[in-house]
């Protein structure tokens, strides 16, 4: 067996000019706790020795001695010298690559995290596992996770975007899942994050574009300009989130598990209600089929039971087919595919002759680019793009041709 500090050399490649510190900080806190100590006694001890250093140590020697306790702690376990428990500190990792990735679900559920997001996170979990190449997810520590993303970064060229979400999840992983401790990443070679203007469609653009768009792919494209959605928002949309009186529509759970309200055309309040017309064809069928009710966001089928099969819960925009609920295994209607929107967005793209690289996100960018030129406040704005912080909303300032003030180029006199 190892010791220690042949231990934090070999398996968490610590330098050789910390190793010492780690050692020291190891032996204050075993001099300072009590021998024997219960599992209560020893959390509490831990916790209270951390808590005494802050005022005699900067922050991050007080990290360095949390890590090496933590690293003891790996230390004592990993080689079969069971230490005395730390209560508050998970160290039960999952035996095989397959229970990581079923505690990862769990945990990404207990939290509400969308199923994209759960997606996502499962996809670079499982490539971070392979790439490296332990059996037993037990022996991987930040190195490994330093070592990944800097290949991400290196050798995949991935942009900044996409090694931020891996970043993200290989993160949740080790801190909810494998409880390992992740502190040193400064040398980890990040992508560099430049600064891009959003594509934005002219309204005449948006209006050759909509004209090739039919049926419900044209009401879903209007519904997206007009009110500044994101697609999955367009597609989640419940009949009991249309106002029609106060023509609004309210989002529920948007990103950021966030609500909000914004704007109903009101060109296609008509068009709209006679599609809610057909859609409750569907909806009575289903219930004349027994079919399930349609999920429901945070386990509110427990506490409303039945509200799945109510109508003010039932998709504006259902599929057409019948699916299994991944979560469930129940089988139910949900709403239409993103695909068939953006397949049907592409083609209306090329046959409206555009040549900008314009997606059905474009719309969103294009809507609230729109407002801006037409003087509306950007506090507004924000609010109904669903911003947190109205720099992002700024943004749009920059490819407006004008802003509310009216300014216009100089060269329009020319």
């Amino acid at each position: 067996m190892p010791s220690f500090s042949e231990f934090l050399r070999q398996y968490n490649h610590v330098s050789d000019k910390f190793i010492p510190h780690y050692l020291r900080w190891v032996d204050q806190y075993l001099a300072y706790r009590k021998p024997g100590a219960s599992p209560t006694d020893e959390a509490s001890a831990m916790h209270c020795f951390l808590s005494g250093l802050q005022d005699h140590f900067e922050e991050w020697q007080i990290r360095q001695a949390r890590r090496s306790l933590l690293l003891h702690y790996s230390y004592q376990e990993r080689f079969g010298r069971r230490p005395s428990s730390v209560s508050h500190v998970d160290r039960q990792a999952p035996a095989t690559q397959a229970d990581t990735l079923q505690r990862l679900t769990q945990k990404i559920r207990l939290r509400h995290l969308a199923i994209r997001t759960e997606q996502a996170y499962r996809g670079w979990v499982t490539r971070f596992l392979s790439f490296a190449g332990i059996d037993k997810p037990s022996f991987i520590n930040e190195k490994h996770l330093q070592a990944f993303l800097s290949h991400l970064a290196v050798d995949g060229k991935v942009s900044a975007a996409t090694q931020r979400q891996a970043f993200n999840a290989l993160l949740f992983l080790f801190r909810n899942v494998l409880s390992v401790p992740v502190l040193d990443l400064e040398s980890v070679v990040r992508a560099k994050i430049g600064k891009h203007l959003p594509v934005v469609l002219s309204v005449n653009e948006v209006r050759q574009i909509v004209s090739h768009l039919h049926g419900i792919d044209r009401l879903m494209g209007v519904i997206i300009y007009g009110a500044g959605l994101r697609l999955s928002e367009c597609l989640s949309l419940r009949v009991k989130d249309i106002d029609f009186d106060r023509c609004c529509l309210t989002i529920r759970s948007g990103k950021g598990d966030k609500d909000r309200e914004t704007v109903l055309p009101e060109r296609i309040v008509g068009e709209l209600q006679r599609h809610l017309a057909d859609v409750r064809l569907i909806y009575e069928q289903d219930r004349r089929n027994a079919v399930a009710g349609v999920s429901l966001p945070h386990g509110l089928a427990r506490k409303y039971q039945g509200a799945g099969a109510e109508w003010g819960w039932f998709w504006v925009f259902p599929s057409g087919r019948l699916a299994v609920d991944p979560e469930s295994g129940v089988v139910r209607r949900f709403h239409v595919l993103p695909t068939m929107l953006q397949r049907a967005f592409k083609l209306a793209v090329a046959r409206g002759g555009i040549a900008k690289n314009a997606t059905i996100h474009t719309l969103r960018h294009s809507f609230a680019t729109h407002l801006i030129e037409r003087g509306y406040d950007i506090r507004t704005i924000q609010e109904l793009l669903g911003h947190s912080d109205v720099s992002t909303t700024m943004i749009y300032t920059h490819v407006a041709t004008r802003n509310k003030l009216g300014v216009s180029s100089p060269a329009n006199i020319l």
